[in-house]
């Protein structure tokens, strides 16, 4: 369970960390079912000689036996009641897995071509993904370290507190919201003075994010050793209603929050 300071800092900041959320085993499983995938891509883990590229994308797998240490991870029961706690019960997808991508990230100085500040998107429109203020299908954004992540790791970047920026952004537009493209040069903006954390631990971590935190990749990756990690969202079932602060769970009630006197 979330203590009460944790769930502060998670309205106040936008993220907290949860320690060991996934038992290292495993993890451990994880890793070696993602190097098996890359693999197949022509990376191998003994040869530093086939880590070519800054970044490969693999796709977290789901079902059969491959999918079975990602679905232990993604059960887990302490972030399960994270979840709870910051959510709501019975508001988001008990999803049997992890899901969403793993970007591994190689020891390189390439630039990776995708290290811009932005908001995720939540829900398509058209051929865009967008998100709007109540947050339609996103409850938040979690990223489970798979390996140790050090400051020479290329760990992600996130801004302390701008999720309350991306927030007063979004309440511009209703139920559309904006597309990611659009949205990202504009919380890159209002959030431009905020405090820079990053996001390192040990495998087996899990930041939790609001939906609406503002982050980037970075680089280079000064470490020895590739930088597993993935970033699934949890989904939220429908949209936050925005009507009730006293009743409202920490992800909704950050929202409140910001535009409180705006709306």
């Amino acid at each position: 369970m979330l203590s009460e300071e944790q769930i502060s800092a998670f309205v106040r900041d936008g993220f907290v960390r949860v320690p060991a959320a996934v038992s290292l085993s495993t993890v451990e499983a994880c890793v070696d079912v993602i190097w098996d995938r890359l693999a197949e891509r022509g990376r191998s883990r003994e040869d530093r000689s086939t880590w070519s590229s800054p970044v490969v994308r693999v796709d977290c797998p789901e079902g059969g036996s491959d999918g079975a240490p990602f679905a232990a991870a993604g059960t887990s029961t302490v972030l399960w009641e994270a979840y709870d706690q910051l959510i709501g019960p019975d508001r988001w997808w008990k999803r049997q897995g992890v899901g969403g991508t793993v970007p591994v990230r190689f020891p390189s100085n390439e630039d990776p071509r995708d290290t811009g500040w932005h908001v995720e998107g939540s829900f398509p429109v058209g051929d865009a993904w967008h998100t709007n203020l109540r947050s339609r299908d996103r409850g938040l954004l979690a990223l489970f370290l798979f390996t140790d992540v050090g400051p020479d790791d290329a760990p992600t970047r996130v801004r302390v507190g701008s999720h309350a920026d991306a927030a007063r952004v979004l309440a511009r537009r209703g139920d559309e919201g904006f597309g990611g493209v659009e949205l990202g040069t504009l919380v890159q903006r209002a959030s431009a003075d905020r405090p820079l954390a990053h996001a390192t631990g040990s495998a087996g971590d899990v930041y939790l994010c609001h939906p609406f935190l503002v982050h980037a990749a970075s680089w280079p990756h000064r470490g020895t050793t590739p930088r597993i990690m993935a970033q699934p969202g949890v989904a939220l079932l429908g949209s936050f209603p925005l009507t009730d602060r006293e009743g409202a769970y920490p992800v909704e009630a950050a929202i409140l929050d910001a535009i409180d006197g705006i709306t």
